[in-house]
């Protein structure tokens, strides 16, 4: 209880305010008035009927906000049409109810003047439309609901994601529908739950959602549920959308192999260059010795035939050798011009007697007029090796593998078809086959990132590369233009 210095702290307070208090009972009699309503209505109106004492009725006011008291036992404001046609009326503005326990014991009226509400209602319009294009504007989808499951909240990037329009969304959409099967009783049980963030929070959780088609999107969810005192009255949800992340994600993967692939080769390419080092020096010693015999000795002509066979052989050991260094050299990307015939050649020359190769007949139709064309040779020597191996396989080692260079029409690039008589490309598997990881060879046999490394090489030339089938069951021809003039 309040003692008496506060109780007569709190009547001086209430009688120091320049607006009408005004105390009812339930049957509207007025039970206490602070000191403007005396100064103002001329006497004392305790003990009279508000509507008579105040507005000479015969009978209470229409709309009187003092009825929504009793019912709801809650504050009420009335703004009403005819308050703003006479000012002096504007006692019934603002009421609240004075309870004991469950019970209203008195309505206690506040006469606040039209200039004051108005400061009010143009501040609280403000803030509404601010709070509101915040939601609207955010980038990530804000979605509300009530606990029926009717939207009460969907901004713009809501309606992206979901494919649905606002409008859609706050007059027809439930939020059950917005999650696969029991999603929605699944997002319920986190929120309620202490384990996610916080009883009524949950926190940075993955979920699938529906769009209007019908398309699973991955989302990050952060959502809340909306409290009035204890009772749950509405949940809000922060969806962001994960699919751009995953395919960024799925990039860098693609990246990180495509490294790893590359590191592999440079330490098979270096092991390779120090294999073909020691090869050079018996080599060099076989053929230094053949010579030797050949012109120190009188040797019968079947044996001069012998020498001559192992000298043979041992210069092409030395050239093979030769060229599988310059193939697997490690460098810095260099653009230099370089001839293309001469790169298919060197290439062809490496693969001639590999197994695979010796029963495929090879036709070459090189265009011995081509300019040079600014590349990094040692690239261009693996997509060509790449582009031949496929071929070979493609046919099984049985065959006809044709390599034609010439020069475009207009003349601004080279083009290089490598086209072989295997049984073509599936029209379902042509579209992919540049991806990386794309492979149609058994495991183990393909890691299916050598095409996507052809395609990468030839882009960063400033190429292109397409693959089609000649016609069926005729193979498939790979076509490739690289442009003259590297700018």
């Amino acid at each position: 209880m309040h003692s008496d210095i506060i109780k007569k702290y709190l009547l001086k307070a209430i009688d120091a305010f320049n607006r009408k208090i005004v105390v009812l009972s339930q049957d509207s009699t007025v039970l206490a008035v602070n000191r403007h309503v005396i100064e103002t209505q001329g006497n004392d109106i305790v003990g009279h009927k508000c509507y008579q004492a105040l507005y000479d009725r015969s009978s209470p006011c229409e709309e009187c906000p003092m009825e929504q008291v009793l019912e709801n036992r809650k504050p009420t404001l009335m703004y009403r049409q005819d308050v703003f046609m006479e000012p002096e009326r504007s006692m019934c503005l603002y009421s609240y109810p004075i309870l004991s326990g469950e019970n209203v014991e008195a309505v206690v009226m506040l006469d606040f003047g039209l200039p004051v509400l108005e400061c009010v209602e143009e501040k609280l319009q403000r803030s509404n439309a601010f709070l509101r294009n915040l939601i609207l504007s955010a980038v990530d989808g804000v979605i509300s609901a009530d606990k029926t499951g009717k939207i009460l909240i969907f901004n713009d990037a809501a309606s992206e994601i979901s494919g649905y329009t606002i409008y859609e969304a706050l007059h027809s959409l439930d939020i059950r529908d917005v999650y696969p099967g029991d999603g929605a009783r699944e997002v319920m049980k986190k929120l309620r739950s202490a384990e996610y963030g916080g009883k009524g929070k949950l926190k940075s959780c993955q979920v699938d959602v529906l769009n209007r088609d019908g398309e699973s999107i991955p989302i990050n969810l952060d959502a809340a549920i909306i409290y009035e005192g204890d009772t749950e009255v509405a949940t809000i949800g922060f969806f962001h959308d994960l699919r751009e992340d995953i395919r960024i994600r799925k990039e860098l993967e693609k990246i990180q192999v495509q490294l790893i692939q590359a590191e592999k080769m440079a330490s098979l390419g270096k092991l390779a260059a120090g294999v073909a080092h020691q090869l050079n020096n018996p080599l060099g010693g076989i053929i230094l010795f053949t010579k030797l015999m050949m012109e120190e000795y009188e040797l019968e002509a079947e044996a001069m035939e012998d020498l001559e066979r192992i000298l043979k052989d041992a210069q092409r050991c030395r050239d093979t050798v030769k060229e599988l260094l310059e193939f697997a050299r490690q460098t810095s990307r260099k653009v230099l011009p370089h001839d293309i015939n001469q790169a298919i050649s060197r290439t062809l020359f490496l693969l001639e007697n590999q197994t695979l190769l010796q029963n495929i007949e090879v036709n070459k139709q090189l265009d011995t007029s081509l300019p040079l064309i600014p590349s990094d040779i040692q690239q261009l020597n693996h997509v060509f090796m790449n582009l031949v191996l496929n071929a070979a396989q493609a046919m099984e080692g049985k065959g006809k593998l044709t390599l034609k260079t010439r020069l475009a029409s207009d003349k601004s690039c080279v083009c290089i078809e490598i086209s072989d008589t295997g049984p073509g490309i599936p029209e379902d598997v042509l579209p992919h086959i540049f991806d990386p990881f794309f492979t149609t060879k058994e495991e183990g046999k393909g890691t299916g990132l050598g095409l996507s490394i052809v395609y990468g090489i030839v882009e960063n030339h400033g190429g292109k590369i397409v693959a089609r089938n000649n016609s069926p069951d005729k193979g498939a021809t790979f076509h490739i233009r690289l442009k003259i003039d590297e700018r």
